[in-house]
């Protein structure tokens, strides 16, 4: 029997994969990882790597055999169900385990199964939201007499654009951006010498609130960065590699100028984001 995976599509756009691993193939990784664990075992009476088998077994812990065989197997496993399925992850999986019997026991003949939660790119429908944009934009071609020229405020073309597109973002991309800005933030509170309980009463919030507050941040940022890579690909706004050279000659010192240049393709998609940005407000 061969690993077999099924789909199901969230309305989110989380993708679930159901993957079932057949008890022969658990049977073989488990007796790979033994006979390794064998190789390398000091018993007593025994010169290393000349114990029995069995008794090797018999005195192994039986759960970092487990660990070791789903090392083995799931990476494997999840990779083999993406390419059947054709899909294109953009983050690594949440892996739950459903079933997982010790086949050393005689159970498990079903083999293990686990369910791996991932997701694309998310859908984003542009609609009209030039139409909105240009609303305010026009308002800051205005000449008034005697005042200068403002360009359009960047919160209002932000916001203008958020309110007139359409994002399906799954829950696990905000669940991971909102783990990402509170270990940020629990970074910063160490820094300044305070606790958790301090910083929340400094600033009159708890737990909770602090968490949906990220919650909203995390949803906005994730939405704007994911219409602007749209936008840019409608529109075929692109970076050149002499802009991405240019902006690492620009560094601050040679720290920064070795970060930029260990990171070309991120520093990339900050310019084009940028650059998309600039196309906003010159609608």
């Amino acid at each position: 029997m061969k690993i077999t995976s099924a789909i199901q599509k969230l309305e989110d756009g989380t993708i679930k994969l159901t993957i079932t691993i057949p008890a022969n193939e658990v049977k073989k990784a488990w007796d790979e990882v033994l006979e390794q664990t064998a190789k390398n075992a000091k018993l007593s009476g025994f010169r290393k790597g000349k114990a029995p088998k069995k008794l090797v077994e018999e005195n192994t812990d039986r759960e970092k055999v487990r660990e070791e065989v789903l090392k083995k197997l799931l990476p494997q496993s999840y990779i083999e169900a993406v390419q059947e399925h054709k899909i294109r992850p953009i983050v690594n999986p949440k892996i739950h385990v459903e079933k997982l019997d010790d086949p050393s026991t005689g159970s498990g003949q079903a083999g293990w199964q686990f369910i791996a939660l991932t997701c694309e790119t998310p859908t984003v429908e542009l609609g009209k939201y030039k139409d909105e944009i240009k609303k305010i934009t026009a308002k800051s071609e205005i000449v008034i007499p005697g005042k200068e020229q403002q360009p359009p405020p960047f919160e209002e073309v932000v916001k203008a654009l958020l309110e007139n597109v359409k994002v399906t973002i799954p829950a696990m991309l905000i669940e991971h951006e909102v783990d990402r800005l509170l270990s940020q933030t629990l970074d910063e509170i160490k820094r300044l010498g305070m606790t958790l309980d301090q910083y929340l009463s400094s600033t009159q919030r708890n737990p909770q609130s602090l968490r949906d507050e990220y919650q909203k941040r995390a949803e906005n940022d994730i939405k704007l960065e994911f219409t602007l890579q749209k936008i840019a690909e409608a529109e075929n706004i692109t970076v050149e590699q002499k802009e991405i050279d240019e902006a690492i000659l620009k560094a601050k010192d040679d720290a920064e100028r070795k970060h930029l240049e260990e990171n070309r393709y991120l520093l990339a998609s900050i310019l084009r984001q940028q650059k998309t940005l600039d196309f906003l407000k010159g609608l």
